[in-house]
């Protein structure tokens, strides 16, 4: 089987500047892969990270390497041989799954066994801001019945504190962008307990999880950065309560449904998330959706405008994505 590759970088404007520790963004930059066998092809998204060194044309090159290799793109086995994980695997692997699904007839989600698919409730995310501006963004975001606050080290306690005073009927999850310091540690999760938060996810640089020994906190906290694949379990999974599990880090739906099953055996907990990016994207993170405990699937949410056909939210609930769109 001879399978052709494209690729395209394209660029989605955001409603309103998206802002986290790290800076602000105005629009999603992605890449889309198409597949073809010459009877059906599958589609795939990825979304190019600068934190691990990213850049859309140095993904594209990567896709494009991997392309030449034999053999690379005629299973997922073989392109995790020849990639390694990131967004550029992350983007083939998808796209082989949706061509195999269309080639077959058989659902991607049937495959992984994980169909039949149900609807599940998505947290909506709140840009980094003042705690005045959070607090708006909560009572504006009345639909959603779970947050997601995006902080960033000084001010977050108040952040938290303003944010549940705006919404005592949500629930509420943070994502820290490891933003804190090993001072802030300590009391910040005090903060978050006093808040009523669910999960801090990432407060600690990558590479600082030590900082969490013997740390003794109500408050769950998340690895985000601190976990890719399977390989890293063993280095967090006595320091966090649960992990962050997106496509781009994982290299594709195929590790990330082992990661998955192996954050379980290892007694975590599983948050299923991804970069900001189009419905094309989240569609096979939905699979992982269907077995997590929180769920953080919102980017189209943040877009102007999304592919044809998109993933259909309503009141807060993330349902399955049509056929047409993947899987």
């Amino acid at each position: 089987m001879t399978v052709t590759l494209s690729t395209a970088i394209e660029r989605f404007p955001l409603k309103v500047p998206f802002v986290i520790a790290r800076g602000a963004k105005t629009e999603a930059v992605v890449i889309r892969v198409t597949l073809s066998d010459g009877r059906a092809t599958g589609q795939g998204e990825c979304t190019p990270y600068a934190r691990y060194g990213e850049t859309p044309e140095t993904v594209v090159a990567a896709i494009e390497a991997a392309a030449r290799m034999p053999d690379a793109l005629r299973s997922r086995k073989a392109l995790a041989a020849a990639l390694p994980p990131g967004a550029a695997r992350n983007a083939l692997d998808c796209a082989l799954w949706d061509l195999e699904a269309k080639a077959t007839g058989i659902a991607a989600a049937v495959r992984a066994g994980v169909a039949p698919l149900s609807a599940v409730e998505t947290c909506f995310t709140l840009s980094l801001d003042t705690p005045e501006g959070m607090a708006c963004a909560a009572r504006a975001a009345s639909a959603h019945r779970l947050l997601k606050l995006k902080l960033g080290g000084d001010g977050d306690i108040d952040r938290m504190a303003a944010v549940r005073y705006a919404r005592p009927d949500a629930r509420l999850v943070a994502d820290a962008n490891e933003s804190w310091t090993e001072d802030m540690l300590g009391p910040f999760l005090a903060a978050a307990d006093m808040a009523g938060l669910e999960l801090v996810e990432q407060p600690l640089p990558a590479g600082a999880d030590d900082m969490l020994d013997g740390l003794v906190h109500s408050v769950p906290v998340c690895a985000d950065e601190s976990v890719h694949t399977r390989a890293d379990l063993a280095q967090i999974a006595h320091r966090y309560a649960a992990i962050n599990i997106k496509l781009d880090k994982a290299g594709g739906l195929t590790e990330a449904l082992a990661l998955q099953d192996a954050a379980r055996a290892a007694g975590l907990d599983v948050m299923v998330g991804s970069m900001v990016a189009t419905s094309l994207a989240i569609a096979p993170a939905f699979l992982l959706a269907q077995g997590a405990d929180w769920i953080d699937l919102d980017g189209p949410l943040l877009l102007a405008r999304d592919r044809e056909p998109p993933v259909r939210f309503e009141d807060g609930w993330l349902h399955p994505p049509p056929p047409g769109l993947w899987g």
